[in-house]
């Protein structure tokens, strides 16, 4: 499985952005996604995670009520809708998968990444 992170930018807080992560490959509809990210001189963590299907998702408390992921199996993409943002939201945020089935917040559950996508949000 190949992924390709983009919709990142240069917003204001309070501002939203939309991210996508398209992936290649016949068995994306077969495999949980999720969304860390990395902010400077910080370790990467653990954002949003979604299974399979859509039917369960699972939120860092950081983002929760801010943050929505989704998944069109159709077009083999998982979204992260970026709501409320604030200075502390920027970071390089990254879409992973896995073909295991429980939703996981460690990164070490995840096999494929992508390349990320830088979101900057100023004050």
């Amino acid at each position: 499985v190949q992924l390709q992170a983009s919709g990142g930018g240069l917003v204001q807080a309070g501002d939203s952005l939309r991210l996508s992560c398209a992936a290649s490959g016949r068995t994306f509809s077969s495999y949980r996604m999720a969304w860390f990210r990395q902010a400077p001189g910080k370790e990467r963590e653990f954002v949003a995670a979604i299974n399979w299907s859509g039917s369960s998702t699972y939120y860092a408390d950081s983002v929760k009520g801010r943050f929505t992921i989704s998944r069109d199996n159709a077009k083999n993409t998982v979204y992260l809708q970026l709501n409320s943002l604030k200075p502390e939201d920027t970071a390089v945020y990254y879409c992973a998968a896995d073909s295991g089935y429980k939703l996981s917040t460690r990164i070490s559950s995840y096999d494929y990444w992508g390349q990320g996508t830088q979101v900057t949000v100023s004050s």
